[in-house]
């Protein structure tokens, strides 16, 4: 079940994703939070920067910085978690995890499941659209992407 919070950080990062796509990039926003404040915020760079693992949930993880812990956070990600970025979620404890969108792309999240990660999916019909705007207007690219 959504909490206001969710909503309002998927929100945020819906407009990470949107911002992504405006730069010609994946549209794929992730927004990291601590009791509803939020730690950090990034989107998919691997067309900006080159950079083949610098997805949406790497950028804000990495935008965070060092943490303690990461056993009091909850991750919101604009489309469903890859298997690397699934396992970084594992690695780092984060026990919560939002999806905005797994029409798209989907498959890991019985992974993070059974690893006692607890799965929301908000099925936002933002992201949704935006994610199939982008495979339509860019296959290759998302092919790329998704290493097809």
């Amino acid at each position: 079940m959504l909490t206001d919070d969710d909503k309002r950080l998927m929100r945020v990062a819906y407009q990470e994703a949107k911002a992504g796509f405006d730069e010609g990039g994946c549209p794929i926003g992730s927004v990291l939070a601590r009791n509803g404040t939020i730690i950090s915020q990034g989107r998919n760079q691997r067309v900006q920067q080159g950079d083949p693992i610098a997805h949406g949930e790497m950028d804000a993880l990495r935008k965070a910085g060092r943490q303690k812990t990461y056993r009091d956070t909850v991750l919101y990600t604009t489309l469903s978690p890859c298997m690397m970025c699934a396992g970084t979620i594992v690695q780092f404890g984060i026990p919560r995890v939002v999806i905005g969108d797994t029409k798209n792309f989907g498959g890991n999240e019985d992974f993070l499941r059974d690893r006692g990660v607890e799965v929301v999916l908000a099925e936002d019909p933002d992201c949704i659209a935006l994610m199939r705007r982008f495979v339509t207007e860019q296959p290759e690219l998302w092919a790329e992407d998704i290493a097809d």
